[in-house]
């Protein structure tokens, strides 16, 4: 199961984009995301996806990998490309089923929509294939800053994102665990028929659960036993430094994001 989950994972090659501030990365995806929403025609989604794959290819991830990342949401993707096809009306009729006709108005905006939604998660997965999760949290809390001074705690937030990045395969390994006790007992997800594998998967909810809250006592009290308090001064190991590739990486994706606003206006 933690084999199949890729976003979340290091996939340490060496490459220009790893050696990045993850704070010029974060930034990165930020203005990504804008991107992904600023490109409402054809031409702005294939300008887009070249230079996506334009950062993939520099990163020396092979390109399937990032189409991985997606793959969960496969069906996701599936249930609003079909709301986009009932819903969207316009243009030529080109399939007929008793009074329910697809346009070709819907088939284009469901097609797009999924487009932007598989360009968004199979990107944005670059952040954590580039980052360990050490960088990130450093990161994040970098970025977040300026923020203390209206009472939001960088801290505090950074802390809470970098614990739940480490618990994620934590707690696929105690499900896969627990997955294999029960196959071991004859109950065999890949025989099952749907419904019971449903059964079966919702089962999981209890154990899994009472293990993630023993997990946190068990992490709460290592973290007061070694006098860990919000707040304290410390210093880091790794310090963060802001070189001149990381404003040239953050300048790409600027001015990139520039010219799918300025695409979408004119």
């Amino acid at each position: 199961m933690r084999e199949k989950l890729l976003i979340g994972r290091l996939i340490d090659t060496g490459s220009p984009v790893h050696q990045l501030d993850p704070r010029a990365k974060l930034t990165a995806m930020l203005l990504y995301a804008v991107m992904v929403v600023a490109a409402r025609t054809w031409p702005a989604l294939l300008c887009l996806t070249a230079f996506s794959v334009l950062i993939m290819v520099l990163t020396r991830i092979p390109i399937g990998t990032y189409l991985k990342a997606a793959k969960p949401l496969r069906f996701l993707m599936l249930f609003i490309l079909i709301v986009q096809c009932l819903a969207v009306k316009g243009g030529s009729v080109l399939i007929t089923i008793g009074s329910w006709h697809l346009d070709m108005a819907g088939l284009q905006a469901g097609l797009y929509a999924v487009a932007r939604m598989a360009l968004l998660v199979s990107f944005t997965a670059l952040l954590t294939f580039t980052t360990s999760p050490g960088q990130l949290n450093q990161g994040l809390e970098g970025m977040l800053k300026p923020f203390e001074r209206i009472g939001i705690s960088a801290e505090r937030l950074s802390l809470m994102t970098g614990i739940a990045l480490r618990f994620i395969p934590a707690i696929l390994d105690e499900a896969q665990t627990i997955l294999k006790a029960q196959a071991s007992r004859g109950a065999d997800l890949r025989e099952l028929p749907w419904k019971d594998k449903g059964r079966m998967l919702m089962s999981l909810l209890v154990p899994v659960t009472v293990g993630a809250f023993r997990r946190a006592e068990d992490l709460t009290a290592s973290m007061e036993s070694r006098g860990y308090r919000i707040g304290a001064p410390r210093s880091r190991y790794r310090p963060l430094i802001w070189s001149m590739a990381d404003t040239w990486f953050v300048g790409a994706f600027a001015i990139m994001c520039l010219t799918m606003i300025w695409i979408g206006i004119y």
